[in-house]
């Protein structure tokens, strides 16, 4: 008897706990429609922002487009998880829980799809524009930076030109006095030398007129990424700056080709190359035939010794040659939309926002099926009795003498009509 006391006051507990639960339900019930509708609506209103972004023409047919595709989203998401609210904390089967779960999963990838980069777009759209804008700048700056360095290099060169020259003018020299063939005066010899010194300072000469080209080049580049770098923090929309930036970028990368073509780096090692392959031997005037053995000897030493300067000098400019050129930079102008897929990582707070707006109601979802769950637990085991409620038993009660007038004929069911029977009120427990 104690046992069936105890079991009772437990399912009478549990009932009570079931009927609380579904008091605080009714009372959420009355605005959850309208929250969902406010979520719904806020995010096509962000989608619509998105939307607009994308489309190149402003005109009326534009506008209409975005809305009708912002209301259409809205719509979606409304739909979507109206059906969720009401239809997963229903099911009871491990089966249908389990599909519905799979439903709620790929309809929450269709709105993540259709909306929430959309969101994200309108939330940091401008922010993920202007991050293009200045990585571009330090892409710019470092094929800048390369592409003067490798000038530079090239203008290097010449002093291994100058050292060369120089050294053909020493020779030529001592054999002003007689120090190499042995016979003073300008003679062949000294000829040959000067020949090639004249060739280098040519050279030399060439190599000095850059210089200025190069330093005003690299000055001017500076200069564009300067005002590039200001372009990106200015403020005003984004997308005005970004046809100032575009233009900028253009007249930079020609500044960098510039840059590039003003290495002489190739220029000096076809002059290496042509140094001691193009050679006018002069004509012999030694007054014996021993002195112009002498300086045939000197001048086969002289070739030897300029072939060797040569090879020298041509590895210098290979060496430069070798460099790695700088980076094809393009600049190429971006939607907010696809700048923030593609520099997502810099604003997950953003896409984070994006999507809970859109995916909050699947946590409402799990709140009522718990809630659910917890109301069949409450009510296991109760007899229908103890369920019901006051509207119920009157229900009940009303149907009760329906049937009951219809089974002993119309005088009886107007006698029923005029006589309701009495209900005696439950005892509360």
């Amino acid at each position: 008897m104690t046992d069936d006391t105890t079991h009772a006051n437990q399912h009478q507990r549990g009932a009570r706990y079931a009927r609380e639960l579904e008091g605080h339900l009714s009372w959420l019930d009355a605005f959850s429609g309208t929250a969902l509708g406010v979520l719904a609506v806020a995010s096509g209103i962000y989608t619509y922002l998105g939307v607009s972004s994308l489309l190149d023409d402003n005109g009326a047919m534009s506008a209409f487009a975005a809305i009708a595709y912002s209301i259409a989203v809205s719509v979606g998401i409304f739909v979507f998880w109206s059906y969720m609210l009401r239809l997963f904390p229903a099911v009871r089967g491990a089966r249908a829980r389990t599909g519905l779960l799979g439903a709620m999963a790929l309809g929450s990838l269709a709105i993540i799809a259709m909306s929430s980069w959309l969101n994200a777009a309108a939330l940091a759209g401008s922010a993920a524009v202007e991050q293009h804008l200045a990585v571009t700048v330090q892409d710019y700056q470092g094929s800048l930076e390369h592409a003067h360095e490798i000038a530079l290099s090239a203008q290097g060169l010449e002093r291994d030109v100058t050292r060369v020259r120089q050294s053909f003018e020493d020779l030529s020299e001592q054999e002003a006095t007689g120090g190499l063939s042995g016979l003073a005066g300008r003679g062949a010899v000294f000829r040959v030398l000067r020949q090639k010194s004249s060739e280098l300072a040519g050279l030399e000469a060439q190599i000095a007129t850059q210089t200025p080209l190069v330093d005003a080049a690299f000055v001017e580049g500076n200069q564009l990424l300067s005002r590039m770098r200001a372009l990106t923090v200015e403020p005003g929309p984004v997308e005005a700056r970004s046809v100032e930036f575009s233009e900028q970028a253009v007249r930079l990368a020609g500044l960098i080709t510039q840059l590039r073509q003003l290495s002489v780096a190739s220029l000096v090692e076809r002059a290496a190359q042509d140094l001691s392959a193009s050679v006018v031997l002069p004509e012999l005037d030694g007054g014996s035939a021993e002195s112009r053995g002498n300086q045939a000897s000197t001048i086969t030493s002289v070739l030897e010794v300029l072939a060797q300067r040569a090879t020298t000098l041509e590895r210098a400019a290979q060496a430069v040659l070798a460099m790695p050129p700088p980076t094809e930079t393009t600049y190429t102008p971006i939607s907010s939309a696809d700048a923030v897929i593609k520099y997502a990582r810099n604003f997950v707070p953003s896409w984070a926002g994006a999507i809970a707006i859109d995916l909050l109601p699947g946590v409402l979802v799990f709140i009522l099926a718990i809630t659910h769950g917890a109301i069949r637990e409450g009510r296991e085991g109760t007899s229908i009795e103890e369920t019901l409620t006051l509207a119920e038993l009157r229900a009940a009660v009303s149907a009760m003498r329906d049937v009951d007038a219809s089974m002993k004929g119309p005088n009886a069911a107007s006698v029923a009509a005029e006589n309701p029977p009495r209900v005696t009120p439950l005892k509360s427990t």
